[in-house]
């Protein structure tokens, strides 16, 4: 347990706060609507009214929350985009690319919250109903049914009544006569909407409509302020009453002789007065930074950006090129993309696959989906013919921001794994470390690199072993052959004419498929020999794990950089990290 704790003991403390701050929250609003300051109303209803704004009060926390990790710009900064790794340590910016991951657990609890919070507040209102019309009362309030009749009675002034409930229309029929009484109050279709919109919010948030009908989830999760909307109006109207007069009015002689209140001098009318609304309290200052966030975003997404280059990769893999002004990046960070001919709403991200040190920026795009295999088609990209630069569509970008990559030069060593078409992260990076090396830059404190790139077939090394093969040859020049230790597996993917092949050229000094001094490795590689391994070769010393590609392999990376870190002694400690966006 004690070497989890090197990935993922801050992670625990984070979420133990949390955890504490909504227990807290809730503690303290339960005990507030439990004190005699709401005797009355919760007479009237019985627990159900503390437990429904205790969730509504939590729920203001966690919707002050939800937006947070939503804004891209206020991550990046922090987590280093801006170049102001200063202002958070490592290990710290290593949870903020955490942030959907933090948002999602959020929302599911929204939901939770809201399901609980809406459903104390359905048979809370059934209570009242039935006590405005005087219905099932001796079973609801048995020898104690005087009291509740008072409160009955006790309408006017406007200061002496204490349930919400005014009237009744039985020509309705059926229970419509309860749900107007309902939703005529602006805490009842406000919260309806809040119901519809949380329901449209969450159904289109699984990940099968995220990547079958993104518009939709778009649209949908757009909704968002409708929610924010109504959540500033929703405790507007006051309904739930608190009494102000308890010095004058002592409810533990009063609650007894209720017909005796205004005559017994102990036990005047007692004064209640409207609740005020606390959700802006919450609310505000997140809704302020979303909304600086979307005017940033807008902005940058108007810069005109040039399109100065698209080229065509093996196994589907389409390159852009293009040219921004003003555009700074660091190795290993995403932008996102939109190309406004295909959609107006949708924006994709992809990591960047050039370094700062070149006169332009890039991204490869795997051609899977709708979108992508659009993009191509509209760059021209899906014919055997070269590509016309001079009708390319126009495009917008908007980032960079800042992912787990850019930490890799703050270790002395460094573990990059890409699956696929996730190796481009770290296409910028080594691409980075080799110009600096060949300008002869300041001496880099990461010292070590051990890449592992996954492929299913063998067309996916096409595009990026010419790159692998410089940076070889490079650093083999300068005396530091060792600096880049790369490991190529193979899946899947080969026929028997290239096995063939393959074991006919084993011999040579270079690999059959690649073409590169490394020789392909064919299978799954064994990742606990191979952290162990690196683990011997780094005593001592923190090794940042890297990885992009799919959830199921990150697990594994994640629990053998667990289970090989050794916090005592002299062992290494494998810092795990995961691109996000």
């Amino acid at each position: 347990m004690s070497d989890r704790l090197i990935n993922d003991g801050l992670k625990y403390f984070i979420v133990f706060l949390w955890l504490v701050a909504n227990a807290g929250y809730f503690t303290q609003v339960f005990l507030t609507y439990e004190s005699d300051t709401y005797f009355y109303i919760r007479f009237l209803i019985g627990p159900g009214l503390s437990i429904a704004k205790a969730c509504g009060a939590v729920l203001n926390l966690n919707s002050m929350l939800i937006l947070l990790p939503v804004c891209r710009n206020l991550i990046s900064f922090f987590r280093g985009s801006c170049e102001t790794n200063h202002l958070c340590r490592r290990s710290v910016r290593r949870q903020l690319d955490k942030n959907l991951t933090f948002h999602k657990t959020v929302a599911y609890t929204i939901c939770v919250l809201s399901i609980t919070h809406t459903v104390a507040h359905f048979f809370n209102f059934r209570i009242l109903y039935d006590h405005f019309r005087n219905v099932n009362q001796d079973q609801q309030y048995g020898n104690q049914i005087a009291l509740a009749n008072k409160l009955r009675e006790n309408v006017y002034p406007a200061e002496g009544w204490i349930n919400p409930v005014r009237g009744d229309n039985p020509d309705l029929g059926g229970g419509l006569p309860l749900i107007e009484q309902g939703v005529i109050q602006i805490a009842g279709w406000s919260g309806v909407v809040l119901c519809l919109v949380l329901i449209l919010m969450f159904s289109s948030a699984t990940e099968f409509i995220r990547r079958s009908y993104f518009e939709t989830f778009w649209i949908t999760h757009h909704l968002f302020v409708f929610y924010f909307a109504m959540i500033l109006v929703h405790g507007a109207g006051g309904i739930i009453r608190s009494q102000i007069n308890l010095v004058a009015h002592d409810i533990s002689v009063c609650k007894d002789i209720p017909n005796q209140w205004g005559v017994d001098p102990r036990c005047p009318e007692p004064v209640f007065k409207d609740g005020s609304p606390a959700s802006w309290k919450w609310c505000v200052a997140p809704i302020f930074l979303y909304i600086l966030e979307r005017c940033i975003r807008f902005f940058r997404s108007t810069q005109a950006v040039v399109l100065s280059k698209v080229v065509k990769h093996p196994s589907k893999v389409l390159e852009l090129q293009m040219k921004k002004k003003g555009f700074k990046s660091l190795p290993g960070q995403y932008i996102f993309l939109k190309c406004p001919s295909i959609s107006r709403v949708q924006w994709h991200p992809f990591t960047l696959t050039s370094c700062p040190e070149e006169d332009h920026f890039s991204v490869h795009i795997r051609t899977v989906g709708d979108w992508t295999c659009e993009l191509a088609k509209v760059m021209g990209a899906n014919k055997d013919a070269s590509v016309d630069t001079d009708n390319l569509p126009t495009v917008a970008v908007d980032g960079p921001f800042g992912t787990a990559s850019i930490d890799i030069f703050k270790y002395q060593a460094a573990i990059c794994v890409g699956a696929g078409i996730g190796v481009t992260p770290f296409a910028s990076i080594l691409k980075s470390i080799w110009l600096k090396s060949v300008n002869n830059e300041s001496v880099l404190k990461l010292k070590k690199v051990y890449f592992f790139w996954i492929c299913p077939d063998t067309n996916a090394f096409e595009w990026f072993s010419e790159m692998l093969d410089a940076i070889e040859k490079h650093m083999a020049e300068q005396g530091r052959a060792d600096f880049l230790q790369y490991n190529i597996y193979l899946t899947r993917g080969w026929n028997n004419k290239q096995a063939k092949n393959i074991y006919l050229q084993e011999e040579e000094e270079t690999d059959a498929i690649t073409g590169l001094q490394q020789k392909t490795h064919y299978g799954r590689p064994q990742w606990d020999t191979i952290f162990q391994t690196i683990g011997q070769e780094n005593p001592g010393k923190s090794i940042g794990v890297f990885f992009c590609g799919p959830k199921i392999l990150s697990g594994v990376l994640h629990k053998v950089s667990n289970a090989q870190s050794n916090i005592g002694g002299n062992g290494a400690k494998f810092f795990y990290n995961k691109e996000n966006f």
